[in-house]
């Protein structure tokens, strides 16, 4: 078997391969459903809702569920459940925002922080290190204090501070990809390196690319409801998880349900992400394996 034909044809058993034979586990089905479900009513809130979260109702105030109002209504009349639902559209978009910048930034440069010279990439591996070890809530907080509290600012920070663990994540692909013989072939048969980085490197580290992002996803919709409770994320009167909950916490004592339904809204989101990221981890890391 020549050089050429093995450059060309790379093994299947590798990193991040899909092809490893593995069946999708019981948590990623459990993760799966309950992310559906979020993305469900995230997607019907732009077509319906049971009344408009942000209609106020001096006479409605502090119900509690009724076959008017499923989950009761706030300080201010306005339906709980509808808020709920349209709160969910500002977590997945949020989300995504946030995880594809750390994705589409963070790869990239892990994969080069794994080509480039040993000295030269233990100097990006150190200044990332310095990177990852600033909270992601304080820069957002920064963030909101120099450019004003928004939905747009939280995102962006939330996206900027996941940067460094997306391109740390690469880069161990990356050295794991490279050490392989196939990528020594290829480099055998001429190979360039940025020909090496798109036609190897990138396809079989996209499993744990794909993994880091549900886990990265969780974290964002937890930061994102954690600013919003705050006053540096979503402002009113657009609705929030995070900002339903601290408009809550006030009528613990009165309404106690006011702060349950965000924050097993919230809870949940995480949990559907988390378990679909242990599912996705346990079916594309090929580490997992060595250690059977």
């Amino acid at each position: 078997m020549s050089d050429r034909f093995v450059a060309e044809h790379p093994p299947p058993d590798v990193a991040g391969s899909p092809d490893r034979g593995r069946s999708w586990g019981g948590s990623a089905i459990v993760g799966a459903t309950i992310i559906g479900v979020i993305v469900f009513t995230a997607l019907v809130s732009f077509v319906w809702t049971p009344h408009d979260p942000l209609l106020v109702q001096g006479a409605a105030r502090l119900q509690g569920a009724s076959s008017e109002f499923w989950f009761g209504t706030d300080r201010f009349g306005r339906d709980v459940f509808s808020r709920l639902m349209m709160g969910a559209r500002t977590a997945l978009f949020v989300g995504v925002v946030a995880v594809s910048l750390a994705g589409l930034v963070g790869t990239p440069l892990g994969i080069l922080m794994g080509m480039a010279p040993r000295w030269l990439s233990q100097l990006f591996l150190r200044t990332n290190d310095l990177l990852l070890a600033f909270p992601a809530l304080l820069l957002a907080i920064m963030f909101g204090a120099v450019y004003g509290a928004s939905t747009f600012t939280a995102m962006i920070a939330i996206g900027i501070a996941t940067i460094p663990v997306f391109a740390r994540v690469a880069r161990s692909g990356t050295l794991q990809v490279l050490s392989s013989e196939y990528v020594l072939a290829a480099r055998s048969a001429g190979r360039s390196r940025p020909a090496i980085a798109l036609r190897h490197v990138l396809p079989n580290i996209g499993g744990l690319v794909i993994v880091q992002a549900s886990v990265s996803f969780a974290i964002a919709v937890l930061a994102e409801a954690a600013l919003s409770f705050l006053g540096f994320g979503t402002q009113p009167p657009t609705p929030s998880w995070g900002r339903m909950l601290q408009e809550a916490q006030e009528l613990v004592a009165v309404a106690p349900m006011q702060a349950v339904w965000p924050g097993l809204a919230i809870a949940a989101a995480v949990l559907g992400f988390n378990l679909l990221g242990d599912g996705l981890r346990d079916r594309f890391d090929p580490r997992l394996d060595d250690s059977r």
